[in-house]
C-alpha cells in the first residue's frame, strides 16, 4: 500500500462572488510506503482551460507565475502522468488536508470528461488529525505543524511544499489513520 500525500493549488480570485470555476494549476504529492518512507515526489503545473490568465490574488497567494502555467501542459495530460506516477494498478490511498483536493480533482476530471474512479480511496488527514488530537474542530495545516513542533518548510500555498509538510504530520501518526472510504465525497472547504 502506498499513501499519496497531495496538495493542489487552483485558480482563485479575491472576489469570491465572481462565480468562476476553480481549476487546478499545481499538483504536489509525496508517495509514502507502508514503512513511512518517502519513495517519490510529483510536482507539475497545469495550464487552466477556462481562465488561463491567473488573477493577481492567485499569483500572490500561491507564488505561481503566469509563465509557469503558460508553459505547462493541460490537465488531461498532467493527470495521466500523475496516475502513472501513483501506479493506480497497485493499492494506494490519496491523502489530503481536507476534502477540497478530492472535490477539485473531481471537478477538473468532469471539465475534461475524464473518469473519477481513481479518486475512490481518499482520506482527509485534516479531519482525522482533529479526531486523533481530540480537537473540537479541524484546524489548518500550519497550526497542526505548530502543535507537533514541526517547522513549516518551503512556501505555504505551493502544492509540493504543502504536500511535504502534510507528509510530516502523516508520518508522525503512521498506523493511526483510518482507511474508511465511505464518507469521502465531502465538499467541505480546506
Amino acid at each position: 500500500m502506498n499513501y499519496i500525500i497531495l496538495d493542489l493549488e487552483a485558480t482563485c480570485w479575491k472576489d469570491r462572488n465572481l462565480n468562476k470555476q476553480n481549476e487546478i494549476i499545481e499538483i504536489g504529492a509525496v508517495k509514502i510506503n507502508e514503512r513511512g518512507e518517502s519513495i517519490g515526489e510529483f510536482c507539475e503545473f497545469i495550464k487552466p482551460k477556462l481562465n488561463p490568465i491567473l488573477s493577481e490574488f492567485c499569483k500572490e497567494l500561491t507564488t505561481i507565475l503566469q509563465k509557469e502555467v503558460d508553459a505547462a501542459d493541460t490537465f488531461d495530460l498532467v493527470i495521466k502522468r500523475f496516475k502513472n506516477w501513483i501506479n493506480i494498478d497497485e493499492p494506494y490511498v490519496l491523502c489530503s488536508w481536507g476534502f477540497y483536493d478530492k472535490k477539485q480533482f473531481g471537478n477538473d476530471c468532469a471539465l475534461h470528461n475524464l473518469d473519477t474512479d481513481w479518486l475512490t480511496n481518499h482520506i482527509s488527514i485534516k479531519h482525522q488529525y482533529a479526531s486523533i488530537k481530540n480537537l473540537k474542530k479541524p484546524i489548518g495545516m500550519g497550526k497542526a505543524l505548530k502543535i507537533e513542533n514541526l517547522q513549516l518548510d518551503g512556501t505555504h500555498h505551493r502544492g509540493i511544499d504543502d504536500a511535504r509538510n502534510i507528509a510530516k504530520i502523516f508520518k508522525a501518526y503512521l498506523g493511526q489513520w483510518k482507511m474508511d472510504f465511505k464518507n469521502t465525497l465531502g465538499g467541505q472547504a480546506r
